[in-house]
């Protein structure tokens, strides 16, 4: 059954929908669209953009009346009765505001990666959640792509014994072009490969891995016109004593080449890569040897780009969340431990030293705000 129909009887039934406002109507912005239209107790209502083709554009395909419920101002959007919650889809640099208005609004936030460009930001969108009860969310669909699942679920269980040693790769290339919009690879608005391209990735080591202690890291810009960095490779410690490198880029000319997140325990190593961290790429797990070659056969197709498929499953969980009263699945305090990595990885890059993830971050914050 159609998921608008599906919505109809629902309604029919007394049952609750979910309606969203949309801020942001980018790249990234038809994910959610198309996935709040696939899902039956979500619905798209409005959207907004500083640019009113698109935004009107953007209605027209999402089916809604564009003279009615296409906005510029993202403020008038948050003043609808019929808006429960919102998906933030702006430059990074606007999370924190357009956030804050949103829960201020008495809206719950879905907001992209990375939830902010500070811990000061960060904390303040959490708190302001908290203090609402409103749900704060935020995207990060890899966690919830099947091998990634199947990787965190062995972890758990012990299959990999102690995890040794761990890496994310990011060797992605974007022309100059792409930095030439105003703001990506700005400090403001957006950041550099680390934490821009390679979040994800960084959030999946993190996640598999467990608490870094302290990083070492340097990065530099070599083949763009840009303020932030285009290469980008550190050293984790984690708490529990294994070690984890770090390499993120956007210039490995003439394509992304790999994007891929290893762990290496006492009885497994495990590698998952793919478009999006959506395939298996290596799995020898003691007790699994036989299985082997049918784990790397199962996730064969890769999505056709580096979004991947699971932006529809991180909103089906979002909207679940608030129709259940549950915990969202990927919090902001989820989000705010990748922040507050990639942040110290930047701070010790330009410090030239060690940095430990228990100590303050207030000198690695800076960095995004002051060379802006």
């Amino acid at each position: 059954m159609p998921a608008r129909r599906l919505r109809r009887l629902l309604r029919h039934w007394g049952a609750k929908v979910i309606r969203f406002g949309l801020i942001g109507c980018g790249r990234v912005a038809p994910r959610h669209a198309q996935s709040l239209a696939q899902l039956p107790h979500t619905q798209l209502v409005a959207v907004a953009d500083l640019k009113q083709s698109r935004a009107h554009r953007f209605a027209v395909e999402a089916g809604i009346d564009p003279g009615r419920d296409a906005y510029l101002d993202y403020r008038a959007l948050l003043e609808r009765s019929d808006v429960d919650a919102v998906s933030i889809c702006v430059p990074s640099g606007l999370h924190a505001q357009v956030a804050r208005d949103a829960l201020d609004a008495g809206k719950h936030v879905l907001v992209e990666k990375p939830i902010a460009l500070s811990l000061e930001d960060a904390d303040a969108m959490i708190a302001a959640a908290n203090a609402r009860g409103l749900t704060l969310g935020v995207v990060l669909q890899n966690r919830y792509n099947h091998p990634m699942r199947q990787l965190r679920t062995a972890i758990d269980e012990g299959k990999l014994g102690p995890l040794h040693l761990g890496a994310a790769t990011v060797r992605w290339y974007r022309p100059q072009s792409y930095y030439d919009d105003g703001w990506h690879g700005t400090w403001a608005m957006d950041g550099g490969a680390l934490m821009n391209q390679s979040i994800h990735h960084i959030d999946a080591l993190q996640w598999f891995m467990g608490d870094v202690e302290a990083v070492s890291a340097y990065t530099t810009t070599r083949a763009h016109t840009m303020e932030a960095e285009d290469i980008g490779v550190a050293i984790l410690r984690f708490k529990s004593g294994a070690l984890a490198t770090v390499e993120g880029s956007t210039v490995t000319w003439p394509e992304n080449l790999e994007g891929s997140v290893s762990v290496f325990g006492a009885s497994g190593s495990v590698k998952i890569g793919g478009t999006a961290l959506n395939r298996i790429v290596l799995w020898k797990v003691d007790g699994m040897v036989e299985q082997e070659a049918e784990i790397l056969t199962s996730q064969v197709v890769d999505p056709p780009s580096v979004y991947g498929y699971s932006h529809r499953a991180v909103i089906d969980d979002f909207a679940g969340a608030l129709l259940e009263g549950r915990p969202v699945g990927t919090p902001g305090s989820a989000a705010r431990r990748s922040l507050a990595l990639v942040l110290a990885i930047y701070s010790a890059a330009q410090g030239q030293r060690e940095v430990r993830l228990d100590a303050p971050l207030a000198d690695a914050t800076p960095i995004l705000q002051v060379t802006a």
